[in-house]
């Protein structure tokens, strides 16, 4: 699996080190990604998301369900 948020589609964004003297040389910036279980009451199952930090957050706030359908719609997740 790759590394992108299924909740809020983050990814893996590529941009430079930058050196005392100016020089430029690639690097990446990783999300900050977790595996984590939830509980799903609706359907009485546990489901594991791959998500950042804001994820949870959004979670957290929002309600799992809402969170969820709003990724589908959005095409960070395909199924749940």
């Amino acid at each position: 699996m790759s590394r992108i948020c299924q909740i809020t589609g983050k990814k893996v964004m590529v941009g430079n080190n930058v050196s005392h003297s100016k020089r430029r040389t690639k690097r990446k910036f990783y999300p900050n990604l977790f595996n984590k279980k939830y509980y799903l009451e609706s359907e009485d199952r546990w489901i594991t998301l791959k998500l950042s930090a804001n994820g949870m957050r959004t979670i957290n706030k929002n309600g799992l369900l809402a969170t969820l359908k709003k990724a589908k719609a959005q095409g960070h997740l395909k199924n749940y």
